[in-house]
């Protein structure tokens, strides 16, 4: 993650959970060229090791391609419950 491009590193969210796995509020803009704009989604992984399911990616800034976070979560189903470090536990 780039320090300089994140308003706080690993900010406290309570209970939310976000669809596409990223707490884009906490972008204060990118650190190499300054703009604070859309970023982009690259190296998207997704992955099962053993009953876990593994996603990765990684976020750039839309206009100069500058590396503002790399992202890797976990999702997996203990004993009927959904587990994700993104979000509370949940009935399946």
């Amino acid at each position: 993650m780039c320090g300089g491009c994140v308003g706080t590193e690993y900010p406290e969210r309570g209970t939310t959970c976000l669809e596409g796995g990223s707490f884009l509020l906490n972008f204060v803009g990118c650190a190499q060229c300054g703009r604070r704009d859309f970023v982009l989604v690259s190296n998207r992984a997704e992955g099962l090791q053993g009953e876990e399911e593994i996603v990765t990616y990684d976020h750039l800034c839309k206009n100069c391609h500058h590396l503002i976070a790399r992202h890797e979560y976990t999702f997996s189903v203990v004993d009927d419950y959904q587990v994700c470090v993104l979000s509370p536990k949940s009935s399946s």
